[in-house]
C-alpha cells in the first residue's frame, strides 16, 4: 500500500535494479505455478518409474536406472520451486534445520550419477540410489512439523 501511495504520489523515484525488474517481469500467476508444479512433478515421476523399468535392460540397466532415477528426483525437488519461487525454495533448502538433509540430497545424487558416469559401478549406482531415497525422504520430512521427532521416536520404540 505505501509503494502504490509512493507511486501516485510522484515520491517513487528509487531505482530498482535489473533483478527486481526480472523478478517482476517473470512472475506467474497461481493457476501456471499449479500447472507447473504439477507438469514438473509428473515429469519426475515417470522419470523414475521409466529408470526402474530399464533397469531390467541388460547390460546398461542398472546405469539408465540410475540416472533417470535421479533426474526424476531432481525435477521432483524443483517442481517445488513453481509453489515457492527460486530465490525462497533455496533458502528453506539451506535452513540451519535441513542443511545436513539437502547436503546429503545433493551428494547422493552427485554420488549416483559418478558412479554411473565416470566410475562405471553397477553396485555403487545402487547403494546411492537407495541412499538417496532415504536422503529425499528424510529431507521431504523436514517440511512438516514434528514429522522428523515422530519417525525418530518410532524408531526408538521398535529398535527398544
Amino acid at each position: 500500500m505505501d509503494k502504490l501511495k509512493k507511486v501516485l504520489s510522484g515520491q517513487d523515484t528509487e531505482d530498482r535494479g535489473g533483478l527486481a525488474e526480472v523478478v517482476e517481469a517473470s512472475s506467474l500467476s497461481w493457476g501456471t505455478r499449479i500447472k507447473g508444479f504439477i507438469a514438473c512433478f509428473a515429469a519426475g515421476i515417470v522419470c523414475s518409474l521409466l529408470g526402474t523399468l530399464l533397469l531390467w535392460v541388460p547390460r546398461k540397466g542398472l546405469y539408465l536406472f540410475a540416472v533417470f532415477y535421479t533426474f526424476g528426483n531432481i525435477a521432483s525437488i524443483g517442481s517445488t520451486v513453481f509453489l515457492m519461487g527460486p530465490m525462497k525454495q533455496l533458502k528453506r533448502m539451506f535452513e540451519p534445520t535441513r542443511l545436513i538433509a539437502t547436503v546429503m540430497v545433493l551428494l547422493c545424487f552427485t554420488l549416483t550419477l559418478c558412479s554411473a558416469f565416470w566410475w562405471h559401478n553397477k553396485g555403487l549406482a545402487l547403494i546411492f540410489c537407495v541412499l538417496q531415497s532415504l536422503a529425499l525422504t528424510w529431507y521431504s520430512l523436514s517440511f512438516i512439523p514434528y514429522a522428523r521427532d515422530a519417525v525418530k521416536k518410532c524408531f526408538a520404540v521398535c529398535l527398544a
